[in-house]
């Protein structure tokens, strides 16, 4: 991490309890909006300094984002944020893909107005930010938000977890898939089509509709890393050599 992006790539945490917690999360999202990159280095004293607070929960922290598979330890050097090679990516979204579209069909199920709303609400702001020229951080956000609410919806502790243990290592990847106004643009399409199907009352319509946008991001993502990295150089996927 170079010297002008380790002053701001976390943010300061207020002090009280669950300060891991608190370190953790600050961490992840630094992660997943790119303010920390692949292969950064999270060195405990520059980022508890950073966060002004002591060492231990930052510690604690790195230690979890290694768990979720957003940082990994090198040797002679120590944790850094993780870098996912394309194959392992492919691997993610296939079982991403099963998991999602069982997430829908559960959702339909259950959906009741309040959630109808909630995700009407989602898609629609969705669809105002990427007419209006979406950033990358805010595009990906609501697209973990819309994904999330279902999997609320779904009322199923065990696929939650199963999903969360994945999703973030996932997540790494859209940084290469959301570098143009089109990547967004057909991602929204198909968050209204898993919407109209879910609302519909067809469970297995709202599972198709669900696994198919799976399958497209990961075909998207495939052909945004064989056009090679953006020209920030911030992608997260490398190709397996």
């Amino acid at each position: 991490m170079n010297a002008e992006r380790a002053t701001r790539a976390v943010n300061p945490v207020a002090a009280g309890s669950l300060l891991a917690d608190r370190a953790y999360e600050e961490l992840k999202s630094a992660v997943l909006a790119n303010r920390l990159r692949p292969g950064d280095a999270l060195s405990v004293p520059a980022l508890a300094a950073q966060m002004g607070i002591s060492r231990s929960p930052v510690r604690e922290a790195v230690q979890r984002l290694i768990h979720d598979g957003l940082a990994t330890h090198v040797a002679h050097k120590g944790a850094v944020v993780a870098t996912v090679d394309v194959e392992d990516v492919r691997q993610l979204y296939v079982v991403r893909e099963v998991m999602e579209g069982l997430a829908a069909r559960l959702a339909t199920e259950r959906l009741d107005a309040t959630r109808v709303a909630e995700l009407r609400d989602l898609l629609e702001r969705h669809e105002r930010e990427v007419t209006s020229g979406v950033d990358e951080r805010t595009h990906i956000e609501m697209d973990m938000a819309y994904h999330r609410t279902i999997r609320e919806v779904a009322g199923n502790a065990h696929l939650t977890d199963a999903l969360d243990a994945i999703q973030g290592k996932a997540h790494l990847a859209l940084h290469q898939l959301w570098r143009g106004q089109e990547a967004p643009r057909l991602a929204v399409a198909e968050h209204r089509r898993i919407f109209e199907a879910m609302t519909s009352g067809d469970p297995d319509a709202a599972d198709r509709a669900a696994r198919d946008h799976i399958r497209k991001l990961r075909i998207r993502l495939s052909q945004a890393v064989a056009a090679g990295p953006s020209a920030e150089g911030g992608g997260a996927v490398r190709r397996v050599q």
